[in-house]
């Protein structure tokens, strides 16, 4: 993982107590990360904020992660989005995108006069929440675990799906905003219950102090540059000793290329890229995440124009 950059509020790092039974992360993001995402694909406000959310969680659940990949948060439905994804990998790097239909946004947000749609109004009674697993060894499957979006927020689904998919008692908080000048802000924290044993005895009394500690936290202090996320974090947990571990750095960053997109494209029948060829003899793509264009010869994927 990269070093931090100067943009300081770009960041996660896992924290242990020293009296309760729980571990956790803890996410910020701005600047150097999730405002330029936002501001890429110019989503209504509702929307990149809830986009901004499901790249906060991928961030919580994929820095954990022991192993070089990536983690995706993949909503899909029937409703005004039908797809909406966030991208962690492993360096670092951050990415999303979603697909929605303007006009249905339009009546869902005069439906709510304003209010923050919940999952239900957003993917339709069939939307389902996935988090994909996937490693950078190409022997090794991807693994993905599905709930349903029934609940209100998206950490409300994700709860369901630790608890559901893990069998870990788990917490979830995240919050995005845009601030006065257009900014786009956000912070998570996941906490989870550690297993009863020997060493640590039963947990259950210890969790049930944590969970009420851990709601004590406000949205507002979740995402603000005020308050450092050590604070924060002492705040929510000082009476028995919290442990930041090194903060690792998240940036703004596609990993699309040439290369790939020809690798891609050169596995697709001849027939079907000849049918998407343009006039100038070029395969015109644009990248979903980072909307950077393409112009690929067709010559270049299949060997021949004819």
């Amino acid at each position: 993982m990269s070093s931090l950059s100067s943009h300081s509020e770009d960041f996660v790092a896992g924290f242990t107590s020293e009296s309760l039974p729980i571990s956790g992360r803890i996410v910020r993001m701005g600047a150097g990360s999730l405002s330029p995402v936002l501001h890429r694909h110019a989503y209504p406000d509702h929307l990149a904020e809830i986009l901004g959310e499901a790249l906060i969680l991928s961030t919580l659940v994929g820095s954990a992660m022991k192993f070089e990949g990536r983690v995706l948060t993949q909503a899909e439905g029937d409703g005004p989005i039908s797809m909406l994804v966030g991208e962690y990998r492993k360096d670092g790097g951050v990415r999303a995108y979603a697909k929605f239909e303007q006009e249905r946004w339009a009546y869902l947000e005069k439906v709510n006069k304003g209010a923050k749609p919940h999952m239900p109004q957003l993917f339709g009674p069939q939307g389902a929440l996935a988090l994909i697993i996937i490693q950078d060894r190409h022997n090794v499957q991807p693994y993905q675990g599905i709930v349903p979006m029934m609940k209100g927020s998206l950490a409300e689904c994700a709860t369901d799906y630790f608890r559901q998919s893990q069998q870990i008692e788990t917490h979830l908080a995240i919050s995005v905003a845009r601030d006065v000048a257009g900014d786009w802000h956000g912070g998570g924290l996941m906490i989870q219950k550690m297993a009863s044993d020997d060493a640590r005895g039963d947990t259950a009394d210890g969790w049930r102090e944590a969970e009420a500690l851990f709601g004590t936290l406000s949205p507002e202090e979740l995402r603000s540059e005020e308050v450092a996320a050590p604070d924060l974090l002492y705040r929510l947990f000082h009476e028995g000793g919290v442990r930041m571990q090194a903060p690792e750095a998240l940036i703004d960053q596609c990993t699309c290329n040439e290369e790939r997109l020809r690798e891609t494209l050169g596995g697709m029948p001849d027939e079907s890229l000849r049918e998407m060829v343009e006039p100038d003899g070029t395969l015109k793509v644009d990248c979903q995440f980072c909307a950077r264009h393409y112009d690929i010869p067709i010559e270049a994927v299949t060997g021949s124009t004819n």
